[in-house]
């Protein structure tokens, strides 16, 4: 961005040999580079969940739109009309209305009853529409105005600059400012897809994006001089066979209407005129000729708000392996599912490799190895360290190719939010989400004081990090408490528990008859998770239950001195340790389960955080034994869980053998967490998760100065 203000500060001085050599330069080395994303970009013919295809059951829409810079494209106007008429093609204008020329009326009614459309092109092509908010609000009350007069309904801005969580400010019904893929834009960041998408804002407002598809003129002919339209052919051919909208922008200002040569900057009409008739002529009959307005109320009319798709961009960092992460994976996927582009930064396992892997629709990327035997405080920061470097490189790079809204950071560690340094300053919003109170958590894994200086300095870390956050994320209610209480604001600060994802832990059915009874845990070796308990009801409960398992799924079964445990009790025929899983294995584990154990310490951090298992076990049918925690008690009763005493090894073998003997009992948990699911699942807050990235994409502008919005300036015209 501020290499292109520079550029457009200076363009005026720089001779028009230099600036297009320099320009042919660097569109032939983004053709290189840029060659397995243009001029198609594979990924962007995927289909819109729930679209409702084209009308009259046409395969493809084919749109036509003009953007008039100067005197000379005015001039040929009507010349490029009648052309389009004379094949049968209609198409959309749009004028810049304070530059060298003036749009007449004449001309503009004279263009609508010929049925063309007129819209409206920024407010001076200049390049600094979108120099700062005061700048864009004060002209975008000048374009509304213009619009109104114009009878526009649609925008277009000038150099195809976009920002589009400001352009709720225009008023229009559909803009049109953005692309598939076209890496010779000033602002190269395409929007990755050939389908028009819904812009959401605030309170249920919004307008309809119409991404051109097929490469603009001026590049394909002048500054990548290419002699023929065999790529428009070969990009209107892939465009058809997948559904999608053939969206060309030409300028009349580069066409040449006469025999003679061209000049510098011009290519002759004839080509144009070759691609309409390859359209009329190949694909008659099964394609839609569309004004862009058409298009846009097409889509709103039949794609009902909640199934509309959009194409925000965010990024999520976390320390974390993606796979098995449930409440990361359900953020992710829930944007994927509407039509969003998802990357996340994470850390891949041991045994995986580390670089870019597509998982569901969500790109993710894998920037270091990460083995869970942290066994001293400083190989655990040294990993976090090295992985925060990592992640601040790579969120970087992926932000100046894609310009995200939105980055979702996840902690621990706190300061992960600080790897979008860049994002932020280049205007992207902020969500830091608290999985784990970090202080606590640290003095817990590490045996700490609760003073000592290290947790005196997550604390600061913690606050410091909050206030970087535009919003912060809490895992449950006591933890939002206590974090008000020392570190963020209640107004910045919500709750999401860890629900179940109902597209991954739907209801399985049980598939194992051995005879056995299978007490399960998945999760994370950690002291305050009490699996040392565990293990020690396992030993008091065998002589009762002889055919009893406790199947462990993790990592670190040795470093945290279980399996060593396990040998000491002399329990290797009753205890399992198995690795970790993704969670579409991991669901099929807990419904082969008999009963779920969550056996947590009831310590500073152990106390009041808050176990995704349990729904999961609930999700599944499978009735599950709780430690007796604040946290637990505050969200959960006797008829949905069995609680036994924290810490207390005889009382979680008597509550695991009155479950499993107890059948009454056991058909009541499974009933009741059925309906604690049902009532609690995310698909009941996913719709909020999705609000709230729509309001911190749309920008406000309630901050500038009343003479700086729109109603102050309507009256310039």
């Amino acid at each position: 961005m501020l290499l292109n203000r520079i550029y457009y500060l200076v363009k005026a001085f720089l001779p028009w040999r230099l600036r297009m050599a320099a320009r042919r330069m660097r569109g032939n080395s983004k053709r290189v580079s840029h060659s397995n994303v243009w001029p198609i970009d594979p990924k962007a013919g995927s289909r819109p969940a729930g679209w409702p295809g084209w009308p009259q059951g046409k395969q493809f829409a084919f749109v036509l739109t003009h953007d008039v810079e100067g005197n000379k494209g005015l001039a040929r106007v009507e010349q490029l009309m009648e052309l389009e008429t004379k094949l049968g093609f209609r198409s959309s204008f749009y004028f810049v209305p304070e530059r060298e020329y003036r749009l007449s009326d004449k001309l503009r009614i004279g263009m609508e009853r010929a049925g063309f459309e007129v819209g409206v092109h920024g407010l001076k092509h200049d390049g600094k529409l979108y120099n700062s908010k005061a700048t864009f609000a004060s002209r975008a009350a000048q374009i509304r105005a213009y619009a109104r007069r114009w009878g526009a309904c649609g925008f277009r801005s000038p150099l195809m600059q976009h920002q589009l969580s400001w352009q709720h400010l225009l008023g229009v019904e559909y803009d049109a400012s953005t692309f598939d893929t076209d890496p010779f834009e000033p602002e190269p960041d395409g929007v990755g897809t050939i389908f028009p998408f819904w812009v959401p804002g605030l309170n249920g407002a919004g307008y309809v994006e119409l991404p051109y598809t097929l490469v603009q003129d001026f590049s394909l002919f002048v500054v990548l001089r290419e002699s023929n339209i065999d790529i428009w052919k070969k990009k209107v051919d892939w465009i058809a066979q997948h559904g999608g909208m053939a969206l060309l922008n030409t300028h009349p200002d580069y066409m040449c209407f006469d025999a003679k040569e061209p000049a510098r900057d011009e290519f002759p009409v004839s080509l144009y005129a070759e691609l309409l008739e390859y359209i009329r002529e190949k694909y008659q009959g099964k394609y839609w000729s569309a004004l862009p307005r058409d298009v846009s109320r097409f889509y709103c009319a039949n794609v009902p708000v909640s199934q509309r798709n959009s194409r925000k961009k965010i990024c999520m960092v976390a320390y974390t392996d993606y796979e098995r992460d449930n409440r990361v994976r359900r953020y992710a996927e829930a944007l994927v599912e509407r039509g969003d582009q998802v990357d996340v930064i994470a850390y891949a396992r041991n045994d995986d490799s580390v670089g870019v892997e597509l998982i569901r629709g969500v790109t993710v990327h894998k920037v270091q190895r990460r083995r869970v035997n942290e066994r001293s405080k400083w190989t655990y920061a040294w990993r976090l360290l090295r992985f925060m470097a990592l992640a601040s490189m790579t969120l970087t790079r992926l932000h100046r190719r894609k310009r995200y809204d939105v980055i979702h950071t996840h902690n621990p560690p706190d300061f992960t939010v600080f790897t979008a340094w860049y994002p932020k300053w280049t205007g992207a919003k902020l969500i830091l989400d608290v999985h784990d109170v970090v202080p606590e958590f640290f003095a817990s894994k590490f045996c700490v004081e609760p003073n000592s200086f290290y947790v005196r300095l997550l604390k600061a870390i913690e606050k410091a990090a909050a206030a970087f956050a535009d919003r912060v994320i809490v895992a449950n209610h006591l933890w939002q408490e206590k974090l008000i209480s020392r570190s963020v604001t209640r107004d910045k600060s919500l709750v999401y528990l860890n629900h179940v994802d109902s597209t991954i832990f739907c209801r399985h059915q049980r598939t194992r008859d051995d005879g056995k009874i299978v007490v399960l845990f998945p999760g994370s070796f950690q002291w305050h998770q009490g699996l040392d308990l565990a293990i020690e009801a396992i030993a008091k409960l065998k002589d009762r239950v002889p055919n009893v398992e406790l199947h462990l799924y993790g990592d670190g079964a040795t470093e945290a001195g279980l399996t060593q445990l396990v040998d000491r009790l002399e329990l290797n025929a009753y205890v399992k340790f198995y690795a970790s899983l993704p969670l579409e294995q991991i669901v099929e584990v807990i419904a082969n389960a008999d009963l779920g154990v969550v056996p947590k310490r009831a310590d500073a951090f152990g106390n009041e955080a808050y176990s995704t298992k349990i729904m999961e076990f609930m999700s599944q049918g499978v009735p599950v034994v709780v430690s007796r925690t604040s946290i637990d008690e505050y969200y959960f009763d006797d008829t949905v869980v069995r609680f036994f005493a924290s810490g207390d090894t005889v009382a979680m073998a008597d509550a695991m053998l009155d479950v499993i003997q107890n059948q009454p009992l056991r058909e009541a948990l499974i009933e009741g967490g059925y309906r604690y699911v049902e009532r609690n699942g995310w698909d009941r807050r996913k719709d909020e998760y999705v609000a709230l990235i729509d309001s911190l994409s749309t920008e406000s502008f309630d901050d500038l100065d009343p003479m700086l919005q729109p109603e102050s300036s309507t009256n310039r015209i």
